[in-house]
C-alpha cells in the first residue's frame, strides 16, 4: 500500500515524532491499538490492518467513519468549499444535517483554521480563528482514499480510553498510548482537544493502567511532556527523551520541546 498520511492537521499530533516512534515498534506483535488516536499519524503510517482506534473525540471518530464509508463523497464536497474568511465563519458557525456533511465540515476547518488547532468552548463548539493561509490543500484525493481503504480494515471506537484497555488489549497486543500531555507552561492547554480535561489524576490513572497492561504482556509505548511527574509514575520503565517542535506557539522561537517515549520492552 502507498503511504498514507494523516488527514487532519493536529495540534499534539505524532506526524514530526514517527521517525523516532517506528524505531520503537516490535518486530512482531498481534493487534495494534491506540485508545487516544486523534489524527492518527502512527496508525496511518503502520497501516497495519485489523488495528483498533478510538477517541473520546466524536467528530474525530465521526470523521474517520464516514471517511471508511463515503470518500468520494467527502471529496465531492469539499471541492465547494473554498479558503475565504467570510465562507469560514458561515461554516464554522453552521450547523451540519448529517454525518456525512459534518465530516466535510471537519476536515475543513480544520485544514484552514490557525495552526490546525482543535478547541472547543464549555458548549462543545468549535472556536478556533481563521488562518489566513493563501496556499490550503483541503482536498488531497489520493490520500482519502488510500485512508479509506485503511479505515474499512480498522475497529473505529467512540468510548473513553478506559473502556478500550479493558476490553480489547490481549497479550502480544501493540499498545500506542498519546494522552494528553501534562501542561509544562501556561500554552499548553491546546492539549485538551475535548470539553473533558485531562487531568493529573487522569495521568495518575493512565499509569495503573499501564502496569496493568503490562502484567498481561502487552507491548506499550506511551508519550507525554518531558516532565517530573511522568516519569515519577513510570520509573520503572525504559524512558527516552526526545526533542521535538511544537507547531502551536506562534513565535517560532518557541516552538522547542522535549517529549518521552515511555516502553516496556
Amino acid at each position: 500500500m502507498s503511504k498514507i498520511f494523516p488527514i487532519l492537521k493536529w495540534a499534539g499530533g505524532k506526524r514530526q515524532l514517527v521517525p523516532e516512534l517506528i524505531n520503537f515498534i516490535p518486530n512482531r506483535y498481534n493487534n495494534y491499538i491506540e485508545p487516544f488516536v486523534g489524527g492518527g499519524a502512527l496508525y496511518f503510517h503502520l497501516a497495519r490492518k485489523n488495528s483498533i482506534i478510538n477517541d473520546s473525540n466524536s467528530e474525530i471518530i465521526n470523521l474517520y467513519k464516514e471517511i471508511s464509508k463515503n470518500p468520494e463523497m467527502i471529496i465531492k464536497g469539499l471541492k465547494n468549499y473554498k479558503n475565504d474568511e467570510d465562507f469560514y465563519y458561515n461554516i464554522r458557525k453552521s450547523i451540519p444535517n448529517s454525518k456525512l456533511s459534518k465530516a466535510i465540515r471537519t476536515i475543513y476547518l480544520n485544514r484552514t483554521c490557525f495552526n490546525g488547532l482543535y478547541r472547543v468552548n464549555k458548549k462543545g463548539e468549535f472556536n478556533v480563528p481563521y488562518g489566513k493561509y493563501k496556499n490550503v490543500n483541503f482536498v488531497d484525493e489520493n490520500n482519502l482514499i488510500l485512508a479509506s481503504k485503511l479505515l474499512k480494515k480498522t475497529k473505529i471506537l467512540n468510548k473513553d480510553y478506559k473502556y478500550i484497555l479493558r476490553n480489547y488489549c490481549q497479550r502480544s497486543d501493540l499498545v500506542f498510548l498519546d494522552p494528553p500531555y501534562i501542561p509544562i507552561s501556561k500554552y499548553s492547554d491546546f492539549k485538551r482537544y475535548t470539553k473533558e480535561q485531562f487531568h493529573l489524576d487522569d495521568q495518575v490513572e493512565l499509569s495503573k493502567y499501564y502496569k496493568k497492561l503490562n502484567k498481561i504482556g502487552c507491548y506499550l509505548i506511551l508519550t507525554n511532556s518531558n516532565h517530573e511527574i511522568i516519569k515519577k509514575l513510570y520509573k520503572n520503565f525504559k524512558i527516552k527523551i526526545i526533542k521535538t517542535k511544537r507547531n502551536i506557539n506562534s513565535k517560532g522561537s518557541k516552538r522547542t520541546g522535549e517529549d518521552i517515549v515511555i516502553t516496556n520492552f
